[in-house]
């Protein structure tokens, strides 16, 4: 009956929540302890009112440089735990300090020799004493066999060996089992003789020829003299062949394009393995837009790139004379992107009857294969159309 009556007596107070008549007693101290919190929050905020008519500005004009720098360093953000940031921007700046005297790179490498020096090193918890154990690695010696001695045989025998043919000499190695005697090549001009008897071959794997490698001949174009003949425009001068020629600066790589502008006789040039980059493939594609008698360009095995290519392509809509193109093995990949804009361009190209590249795509390399099948054709129905009537148009696949 009294806490009956005290919930009455509560609700009859307008200043105190509902929520009490549900809790009784706790709920009221806990009312308190919030509008205790709830006074003090409100003293700190009429704490704060009296700054705010401040001026910033006159009260950090009036600070001198070393508090102003206080004030840096204490409202700079600094992460010391951040292992990725740099050492400088996890601490604060400690290096501007007064300096002790003069700056002198000998007098302060001398005094850093110095106390290396007379830093004691440090005593070992427990001495040294040179003990070795364990066993000493030694390694195993190989038996060396024992050098033959050269055999000699009885002088009609070695006379005989030495005047012996090949056909012979195969005769004997079948006898003897001996079939290292020989080689391959031996062997087989022996086997096409009629004085051999082993026609049957041998049983054993027979000494192969040892071939030499021979390298490729140089290169004996030269090339100073060369360029002069292009500028000039000599008549003789049809091939130009710079291939592997390694040491061409790229400037008379551009000087020889920039001559084969004017140029009427060049109709094929070849810069294969050059080192040739994009610089010298948009000079290329300039040249193309001009040149009217060049019929092939090779750049393969060069380091041109998918924009240098793709100038180059994009330069054979200006030109209706180069029927021969060659571009494969550059440094880098060209990419599908590249590849396809390399097939579109190719199928509004009329002229062009060779091109070398290896599509890495399997839909780029039809559409460009079909497009210089098409080319091909087309020259063969204006070569028909010459001896029996109008040129006929060019067919498309569509594919």
């Amino acid at each position: 009956v009294r806490l009956w009556s005290l919930e009455i007596k509560l609700m009859k107070r307008p200043s105190l929540p509902q929520e009490v008549l549900y809790f009784g007693k706790k709920k009221r101290l806990k009312i308190q302890q919030r509008s205790k919190r709830q006074l003090s929050k409100m003293s700190y905020r009429q704490g704060l009112e009296k700054y705010r008519d401040l001026d910033e500005d006159q009260i950090l004009g009036a600070l001198t440089e070393e508090e102003i720098k206080i004030l840096e360093d204490e409202l700079l953000e600094l992460d010391p735990d951040n292992a990725i940031l740099p050492a400088g921007m996890r601490q604060k700046d400690q290096t501007k300090k007064t300096p002790t005297g003069p700056f002198n790179r000998d007098v302060l490498l001398a005094h850093l020799e110095k106390e290396a020096n007379d830093t004691k090193d440090r005593d070992d918890l427990v001495p040294f004493t040179g003990e070795k154990r364990g066993k000493i690695w030694v390694p195993k010696q190989k038996a060396i066999d024992p050098v033959l001695e050269s055999v000699t045989l009885e002088p009609e025998l070695e006379e005989a060996l030495a005047n012996a043919s090949d056909a012979e000499l195969c005769d004997i190695a079948a006898i003897l089992g001996m079939h290292t005697l020989m080689s391959n090549q031996q062997y087989y001009e022996a086997r096409g003789t009629t004085t051999i008897v082993n026609k049957e071959g041998l049983d054993s794997i027979i000494k192969p020829t040892q071939y030499k490698p021979v390298s490729d001949e140089p290169n004996s174009t030269n090339v100073e003299e060369t360029l002069e003949r292009v500028k000039n425009n000599d008549p003789e001068l049809q091939e130009i062949n710079l291939n592997n020629i390694k040491d061409i600066p790229v400037p008379i790589l551009k000087a020889y394009v920039e001559a084969l502008k004017t140029n009427t006789y060049v109709n094929k040039f070849s810069i294969v393995g050059t080192r040739s980059n994009d610089p010298v493939a948009f000079a290329l594609a300039d040249m193309i837009k001009e040149n009217s008698v060049l019929k092939s360009l090779n750049v393969e095995s060069n380091f041109i790139t998918g924009s240098g290519i793709l100038a180059l392509i994009k330069a054979l809509q200006n030109n209706t004379t180069l029927i021969e193109l060659k571009i494969d093995n550059q440094c880098q990949l060209l990419g599908n992107k590249v590849e396809m804009e390399i097939a579109s361009m190719l199928e509004k190209n009329t002229s062009l009857l060779k091109f070398g590249y290896n599509f890495t795509q399997q839909g780029p390399r039809l559409r460009a294969s079909n497009a210089v099948m098409n080319n091909n054709d087309l020259v063969r129905k204006r070569r028909l159309a010459d001896l029996t009537g109008p040129i006929l148009p060019k067919c498309r696949t569509g594919v």
